[in-house]
């Protein structure tokens, strides 16, 4: 099996890469791509475990990129990159730093709306880890100002609710741009989950294209047959590679490493991309 988007808790995943590696070992996945949010620090832990347990397992070098685009946040994995590259990690450095700033903002608003200790709670469950609102929305969870994760999104996090606050990210252009210099290749994540239309969705993947995308996600853990169909016809329209991968984070009913990620025949995959240079 293949899965090339994961997540440990470098970022906001529930693992840590030695016991999502280990994951991986006992699901006999095949080739594993680690694609945390805004960071590699991950991914020396991971080879070590690889090493350590000498899995027949290949280990991609990966990170997930948050970029803006007409009022929508959009994700890039970014496969493949060197990460001691210093323009990768400058650029990924400012992305954690606007995480940050962001969660002190939203966490502001939480304090003036009663949640006290929202912003040393977050840090606390980020425990060094890029930021995101998954931390908050623990600590919220945890302090039983909301059930459970959605709910803290739906009635505070969420776009539009009253702790919302939109970030400044990079450009799609510049995320790809210092991916390729790294020497990685880029995927548009997860297409289907940014609330936008069909015609809105062309729309990004005609600008995607044009910035120099190499992918497109097409095969995800939780997804219907339609919805994979309209993926792989618009893959094969914008002559975009075709990736696969359960983003997955953590253990849950529906989502894990490896899980309904069918190889179509009819595909082109990211990895028959000239740019990719990994050996599977």
């Amino acid at each position: 099996m293949i899965d090339l988007h994961s997540h440990t808790r470098a970022s906001d995943g529930g693992l840590t890469p030695s016991q999502l590696i280990m994951r991986a070992s006992n699901r006999q996945l095949r080739v594993l791509a680690i694609t945390d949010h805004d960071t590699t620090d991950g991914l020396a832990e991971a080879h070590q475990e690889v090493a350590r347990l000498k899995a027949n397992l290949k280990l991609i070098n990966g990170v997930e990129i948050s970029t803006r685009w007409h009022g929508f946040d959009i994700h890039i994995v970014a496969l493949g990159v060197d990460i001691d590259n210093s323009s990768l990690q400058a650029f990924l450095q400012t992305q954690r730093q606007r995480r940050r700033l962001r969660a002190e903002k939203i966490c502001h608003k939480l304090e003036k709306a009663g949640l006290t200790g929202a912003l040393e709670g977050a840090l606390a469950k980020a425990n060094g880890a890029a930021i995101s609102r998954s931390h908050i929305a623990r600590w919220m969870v945890e302090k039983q100002h909301v059930s459970h994760m959605d709910a803290a999104f739906k009635k505070y996090l969420g776009k539009g609710q009253g702790a919302f606050v939109a970030n400044d990210w990079h450009s799609i252009k510049e995320a790809i741009e210092v991916a390729h210099q790294a020497g990685g290749v880029c995927v548009l994540a997860h297409p289907s989950r940014y609330s936008m239309s069909t015609k809105w969705l062309r729309k990004l993947l005609i600008e995607f294209k044009q910035c120099g995308g190499d992918g497109m996600e097409v095969v995800l853990s939780q997804q219907g047959i339609n919805e994979r169909q309209l993926l792989l016809s618009l893959a094969h329209e914008y002559q975009l590679y075709c990736s696969l991968g359960s983003d997955f984070h953590y253990e849950s009913q529906w989502v894990d490493l490896g899980r309904n990620l069918f190889l179509a025949d009819n595909a082109q995959w990211i990895w028959q991309s000239p740019r990719w240079r990994e050996e599977l």
